[in-house]
Protein backbone atom coordinates (compact mmCIF):
# COMPACT_ATOMS: atom_id res chain seq x y z
CA UNK A 1 0.00 0.00 0.00
CA UNK A 2 1.52 3.36 -1.26
CA UNK A 3 2.14 6.04 1.16
CA UNK A 4 -0.67 8.39 -0.40
CA UNK A 5 -3.19 5.56 0.07
CA UNK A 6 -2.06 5.32 3.53
CA UNK A 7 -2.48 9.18 4.27
CA UNK A 8 -6.06 9.08 2.60
CA UNK A 9 -7.19 6.38 4.93
CA UNK A 10 -6.12 8.15 7.88
CA UNK A 11 -7.05 11.31 6.56
CA UNK A 12 -10.73 10.10 6.10
CA UNK A 13 -10.47 9.00 9.85
CA UNK A 14 -9.51 12.30 11.10
CA UNK A 15 -12.39 14.24 8.34
CA UNK A 16 -14.98 11.57 10.26
CA UNK A 17 -14.29 13.01 13.53
CA UNK A 18 -14.56 16.36 12.79
CA UNK A 19 -17.32 16.62 10.61
CA UNK A 20 -18.79 16.05 14.00
CA UNK A 21 -17.43 19.55 15.07
CA UNK A 22 -20.11 21.98 14.39
CA UNK A 23 -23.38 19.91 14.89
CA UNK A 24 -21.83 19.35 18.44
CA UNK A 25 -19.81 22.63 18.99
CA UNK A 26 -23.60 23.81 18.79
CA UNK A 27 -25.05 21.77 21.21
CA UNK A 28 -22.86 22.81 23.78
CA UNK A 29 -23.60 26.45 23.12
CA UNK A 30 -27.46 25.60 23.03
CA UNK A 31 -27.06 23.77 26.28
CA UNK A 32 -25.66 27.12 28.42
CA UNK A 33 -22.17 26.82 27.90
CA UNK A 34 -20.29 30.21 26.71
CA UNK A 35 -18.05 30.27 23.46
CA UNK A 36 -15.00 31.17 25.53
CA UNK A 37 -15.38 28.02 27.81
CA UNK A 38 -16.58 25.67 24.49
CA UNK A 39 -14.16 27.76 22.05
CA UNK A 40 -11.34 27.77 23.97
CA UNK A 41 -11.71 25.80 27.22
CA UNK A 42 -11.95 22.63 25.01
CA UNK A 43 -8.36 23.31 24.45
CA UNK A 44 -7.25 23.84 27.75
CA UNK A 45 -8.59 20.07 28.44
CA UNK A 46 -6.76 18.73 25.29
CA UNK A 47 -3.88 20.06 26.65
CA UNK A 48 -3.52 18.39 30.05
CA UNK A 49 -4.27 15.24 28.57
CA UNK A 50 -1.50 15.91 25.92
CA UNK A 51 0.90 16.69 28.60
CA UNK A 52 0.21 13.62 29.97
CA UNK A 53 0.76 11.75 27.16
CA UNK A 54 3.94 13.09 26.15
CA UNK A 55 5.08 12.47 29.80
CA UNK A 56 4.25 8.91 29.17
CA UNK A 57 5.72 8.46 25.98
CA UNK A 58 8.79 10.14 27.19
CA UNK A 59 8.58 11.97 24.21
CA UNK A 60 12.05 14.57 23.99
CA UNK A 61 11.05 18.43 23.40
CA UNK A 62 11.33 18.92 19.99
CA UNK A 63 14.43 21.20 18.93
CA UNK A 64 13.83 25.29 18.78
CA UNK A 65 13.89 25.41 14.97
CA UNK A 66 10.29 23.62 14.70
CA UNK A 67 8.89 25.92 17.90
CA UNK A 68 7.61 29.04 15.71
CA UNK A 69 5.62 26.73 13.72
CA UNK A 70 4.34 24.73 16.51
CA UNK A 71 3.24 27.61 17.97
CA UNK A 72 1.85 29.14 14.99
CA UNK A 73 0.21 25.77 13.87
CA UNK A 74 -1.42 25.88 17.77
CA UNK A 75 -2.46 29.40 17.84
CA UNK A 76 -4.38 29.02 14.92
CA UNK A 77 -5.97 25.44 15.44
CA UNK A 78 -6.45 26.01 19.41
CA UNK A 79 -7.43 29.27 19.54
CA UNK A 80 -8.40 30.76 15.99
CA UNK A 81 -10.88 28.06 14.60
CA UNK A 82 -12.53 26.97 17.46
CA UNK A 83 -12.98 30.67 18.83
CA UNK A 84 -14.42 31.81 15.57
CA UNK A 85 -16.53 28.69 14.81
CA UNK A 86 -17.95 29.21 18.27
CA UNK A 87 -18.99 32.49 17.68
CA UNK A 88 -20.66 31.50 14.14
CA UNK A 89 -22.45 28.82 15.87
CA UNK A 90 -23.90 31.36 18.25
CA UNK A 91 -26.42 32.81 15.08
CA UNK A 92 -26.61 29.94 12.40
CA UNK A 93 -27.54 26.27 11.88
CA UNK A 94 -24.85 23.99 11.95
CA UNK A 95 -25.33 22.94 8.70
CA UNK A 96 -24.99 26.50 7.35
CA UNK A 97 -21.59 26.56 8.75
CA UNK A 98 -20.57 23.56 7.06
CA UNK A 99 -21.55 24.24 3.50
CA UNK A 100 -19.62 27.60 4.45
CA UNK A 101 -16.63 25.65 5.77
CA UNK A 102 -16.30 23.58 2.40
CA UNK A 103 -14.21 26.31 1.25
CA UNK A 104 -11.77 24.38 4.21
CA UNK A 105 -9.87 22.10 1.39
CA UNK A 106 -8.74 25.46 -0.65
CA UNK A 107 -7.79 27.38 2.31
CA UNK A 108 -5.44 24.50 3.44
CA UNK A 109 -4.07 24.47 0.26
CA UNK A 110 -3.66 28.15 -0.02
CA UNK A 111 -1.53 27.68 3.30
CA UNK A 112 0.28 24.64 1.92
CA UNK A 113 1.51 26.79 -1.18
CA UNK A 114 2.62 30.04 1.20
CA UNK A 115 4.29 28.34 3.85
CA UNK A 116 5.47 24.58 3.32
CA UNK A 117 6.59 24.71 -0.31
CA UNK A 118 3.98 23.24 -1.89
CA UNK A 119 3.17 23.63 -5.65
CA UNK A 120 -0.38 23.49 -6.75
CA UNK A 121 -0.81 23.88 -10.87
CA UNK A 122 -2.98 26.50 -12.37
CA UNK A 123 -5.72 24.64 -12.79
CA UNK A 124 -6.23 23.49 -9.59
CA UNK A 125 -6.44 27.27 -8.55
CA UNK A 126 -8.98 27.38 -10.92
CA UNK A 127 -11.35 25.17 -9.97
CA UNK A 128 -10.64 26.30 -6.13
CA UNK A 129 -11.55 29.76 -7.31
CA UNK A 130 -14.55 27.70 -8.99
CA UNK A 131 -15.67 26.38 -5.71
CA UNK A 132 -14.56 29.43 -2.72
CA UNK A 133 -17.42 31.41 -5.25
CA UNK A 134 -20.10 28.86 -4.94
CA UNK A 135 -19.73 29.05 -1.03
CA UNK A 136 -19.67 33.11 -1.16
CA UNK A 137 -23.10 32.81 -3.59
CA UNK A 138 -24.20 30.30 -1.13
CA UNK A 139 -24.04 33.00 1.76
CA UNK A 140 -25.23 36.05 0.27
CA UNK A 141 -28.13 34.17 -1.00
CA UNK A 142 -29.15 32.12 2.18
CA UNK A 143 -28.12 35.87 3.77
CA UNK A 144 -31.35 37.62 1.99
CA UNK A 145 -28.69 39.58 -0.64
CA UNK A 146 -25.82 39.84 1.27
CA UNK A 147 -23.17 37.79 3.43
CA UNK A 148 -23.85 37.70 7.61
CA UNK A 149 -21.06 38.21 10.38
CA UNK A 150 -21.21 34.44 11.14
CA UNK A 151 -20.37 33.95 7.38
CA UNK A 152 -17.43 35.70 8.11
CA UNK A 153 -16.95 34.43 11.52
CA UNK A 154 -16.33 30.77 9.61
CA UNK A 155 -14.39 31.89 6.62
CA UNK A 156 -11.61 33.08 9.41
CA UNK A 157 -12.19 29.97 11.00
CA UNK A 158 -11.56 28.53 7.73
CA UNK A 159 -8.69 30.30 6.95
CA UNK A 160 -7.28 29.74 10.61
CA UNK A 161 -7.38 26.01 9.91
CA UNK A 162 -6.25 25.33 6.90
CA UNK A 163 -2.99 27.64 8.26
CA UNK A 164 -2.81 25.26 10.88
CA UNK A 165 -3.19 22.12 8.83
CA UNK A 166 -1.06 23.10 6.54
CA UNK A 167 1.70 23.72 9.44
CA UNK A 168 0.90 20.54 11.24
CA UNK A 169 0.90 18.33 8.03
CA UNK A 170 4.30 19.71 7.32
CA UNK A 171 5.77 19.28 10.73
CA UNK A 172 4.03 16.10 11.04
CA UNK A 173 6.84 14.82 8.53
CA UNK A 174 9.36 15.47 10.69
CA UNK A 175 8.50 15.11 14.64
CA UNK A 176 5.22 12.07 13.79
CA UNK A 177 1.68 13.51 13.55
CA UNK A 178 0.11 12.97 17.10
CA UNK A 179 3.74 14.84 19.26
CA UNK A 180 2.87 18.13 16.26
CA UNK A 181 -0.94 18.58 18.05
CA UNK A 182 0.01 17.47 21.61
CA UNK A 183 3.39 19.99 21.60
CA UNK A 184 1.26 22.43 19.67
CA UNK A 185 -1.35 22.54 22.94
CA UNK A 186 1.26 22.45 25.36
CA UNK A 187 3.14 25.21 23.69
CA UNK A 188 -0.25 27.55 23.67
CA UNK A 189 -0.85 26.94 27.11
CA UNK A 190 -0.02 29.99 28.29
CA UNK A 191 -2.55 31.80 25.72
CA UNK A 192 -5.45 29.43 26.54
CA UNK A 193 -5.51 29.30 30.40
CA UNK A 194 -6.01 33.34 31.23
CA UNK A 195 -9.49 33.38 29.05
CA UNK A 196 -10.87 30.11 30.76
CA UNK A 197 -9.71 31.56 34.19
CA UNK A 198 -11.49 34.82 33.34
CA UNK A 199 -14.74 33.36 32.68
CA UNK A 200 -14.31 30.95 35.33
CA UNK A 201 -16.95 31.91 37.89
CA UNK A 202 -19.40 32.16 35.49
CA UNK A 203 -19.00 29.15 33.67
CA UNK A 204 -22.45 26.71 33.66
CA UNK A 205 -21.53 23.65 35.71
CA UNK A 206 -25.16 22.85 36.23
CA UNK A 207 -25.64 22.21 32.47
CA UNK A 208 -27.26 18.96 31.53
CA UNK A 209 -25.01 15.96 30.79
CA UNK A 210 -25.42 15.74 26.96
CA UNK A 211 -24.09 19.52 26.93
CA UNK A 212 -20.93 18.26 29.05
CA UNK A 213 -20.73 15.25 26.75
CA UNK A 214 -20.89 17.57 23.61
CA UNK A 215 -17.88 19.61 25.24
CA UNK A 216 -16.03 16.50 26.15
CA UNK A 217 -16.09 15.49 22.81
CA UNK A 218 -14.88 18.83 21.48
CA UNK A 219 -11.99 18.48 23.78
CA UNK A 220 -10.54 15.42 23.13
CA UNK A 221 -11.97 13.79 19.77
CA UNK A 222 -11.97 17.65 18.15
CA UNK A 223 -9.03 18.89 19.52
CA UNK A 224 -6.51 16.21 20.37
CA UNK A 225 -7.60 12.08 18.75
CA UNK A 226 -8.66 13.73 15.60
CA UNK A 227 -5.49 15.01 14.86
CA UNK A 228 -3.45 11.93 15.15
CA UNK A 229 -5.00 10.30 12.39
CA UNK A 230 -4.92 13.58 10.35
CA UNK A 231 -1.58 14.83 11.30
CA UNK A 232 -0.23 11.60 10.26
CA UNK A 233 -2.47 11.47 6.87
CA UNK A 234 -0.88 14.43 5.56
CA UNK A 235 2.35 13.78 6.34
CA UNK A 236 1.97 10.11 4.28
CA UNK A 237 -0.13 11.73 1.40
CA UNK A 238 0.78 15.52 1.26
CA UNK A 239 -1.18 18.18 2.85
CA UNK A 240 -2.68 19.39 -0.40
CA UNK A 241 -3.56 15.86 -1.63
CA UNK A 242 -5.06 14.76 2.02
CA UNK A 243 -7.01 17.65 2.34
CA UNK A 244 -9.44 17.07 -0.45
CA UNK A 245 -10.35 13.96 1.71
CA UNK A 246 -12.22 16.82 3.34
CA UNK A 247 -15.06 16.92 0.26
CA UNK A 248 -16.73 13.81 2.64
CA UNK A 249 -16.86 16.43 5.65
CA UNK A 250 -19.32 18.56 4.48
CA UNK A 251 -21.79 15.55 4.05
CA UNK A 252 -21.01 13.56 7.02
CA UNK A 253 -21.67 17.51 8.54
CA UNK A 254 -25.04 17.99 7.34
CA UNK A 255 -25.77 14.51 8.30
CA UNK A 256 -24.90 15.19 11.98
CA UNK A 257 -26.59 18.32 11.83
CA UNK A 258 -29.73 16.55 11.10
CA UNK A 259 -29.45 13.18 13.52
CA UNK A 260 -28.37 15.45 16.36
CA UNK A 261 -29.91 18.72 15.91
CA UNK A 262 -33.36 17.95 13.99
CA UNK A 263 -32.00 21.02 11.42
CA UNK A 264 -34.04 20.60 8.05
CA UNK A 265 -31.44 20.31 5.33
CA UNK A 266 -33.24 22.59 2.79
CA UNK A 267 -32.69 22.28 -1.65
CA UNK A 268 -30.86 25.37 -1.67
CA UNK A 269 -28.30 23.84 1.22
CA UNK A 270 -27.98 20.90 -0.61
CA UNK A 271 -27.54 22.27 -3.72
CA UNK A 272 -24.88 24.43 -3.12
CA UNK A 273 -22.71 21.58 -0.97
CA UNK A 274 -22.94 19.91 -4.22
CA UNK A 275 -21.24 22.07 -6.13
CA UNK A 276 -19.01 22.77 -3.61
CA UNK A 277 -17.93 19.21 -3.03
CA UNK A 278 -17.97 18.59 -6.49
CA UNK A 279 -15.69 21.35 -6.63
CA UNK A 280 -13.49 19.44 -4.41
CA UNK A 281 -13.25 16.53 -6.05
CA UNK A 282 -12.30 18.20 -9.31
CA UNK A 283 -9.29 19.80 -7.96
CA UNK A 284 -8.20 16.47 -6.45
CA UNK A 285 -7.58 15.43 -9.70
CA UNK A 286 -4.93 18.60 -10.35
CA UNK A 287 -1.17 17.86 -10.39
CA UNK A 288 0.54 19.43 -7.13
CA UNK A 289 3.97 19.10 -6.28
CA UNK A 290 5.66 18.67 -2.65
CA UNK A 291 9.11 19.53 -1.25
CA UNK A 292 11.59 17.67 0.50
CA UNK A 293 12.15 18.46 3.94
Amino acid sequence: MSDEIKGLGLGFIGVAIFSMTLPVTRMALSGGLDVVTVGIGRAVVAALVAAVILRVARQPVPPMRYWKRLIVAGLCLVIGFPLFMSIAMLSVPASHGGVVLGILPFATTLAAAMFCGERPSPGFWLVALVGSGAVVAFAVVEGGGGMQAADLWMLAAALSAGTGYALSGELSRVLGGWQVICWSLVGCVPFIVPPVVWVWPDIHWQAPWQTWTAFGYVALFSQLIGFFAWNRGMALGGVSRVAQVQLLQLFMTLAGSAVLLGEEIGAVTLIFAVCVVAAVALSRQMPVSRRDL
